[in-house]
């Protein structure tokens, strides 16, 4: 790889980590090429992307992004995973790292901020945003619908009461 191609390849790490909210980095040892395939097909699922990594370039991809405090991370065969949605990239990581022991999560950021692994796992058992939304969507909903429902209940038990004096009258 000549010095223009890495220069290419460490400005649009820079451009997707400029835009990125989650960085997951992982350890990869002994994926198979259909392991990997599963878990870049996993992460787009979800929202994330995953790539496999030159430590040198993505160094220097990091800085000048908030994840720049990174840096001591990349050692070893590295590989890392980023979303816009600050939950999806820890869970599809973390989610796949339990199910096979040759992907390890040893750190990452979220909105600039370090993590470490636990706090990646913690973070991976958050609910996702959209789960978030549907949950407020429903409270607020919940409310109106009761309310609906109780103002009904009234003018229904009256039409019942009219009705039975009615039926009663009538014999």
């Amino acid at each position: 790889m000549d010095r223009t191609q890495k220069q290419q390849i460490a400005t649009a790490l820079h451009d997707d980590l400029a835009e990125t909210v989650c960085v997951v980095v992982t350890h990869q040892t002994g994926l198979t090429v259909d392991e990997v395939t599963q878990l870049r097909r996993q992460m787009r699922n979800a929202g994330a992307r995953y790539r496999v990594t030159k430590n040198r370039l993505v160094r220097r991809a990091l800085e000048g992004t908030p994840f720049a405090n990174l840096a001591p991370l990349f050692t070893g065969p590295t590989a890392i995973a980023f979303s816009r949605d600050p939950v999806a990239a820890a869970k599809a990581a973390v989610e796949y790292a339990n199910r096979n022991n040759k992907l390890t999560v040893i750190g990452g950021g979220l909105s600039g901020q370090a993590l470490d692994a636990a706090a990646i796992k913690a973070l991976a058992s958050l609910p996702s945003l959209d789960e978030l939304r549907s949950k407020l969507i429903g409270l607020l909903n919940a409310p109106a619908t009761k309310l609906a429902t109780l103002l009904q209940t009234p003018a229904g038990q009256l039409a019942r009461v009219v009705a039975a004096y009615a039926e009663k009258s009538g014999e």
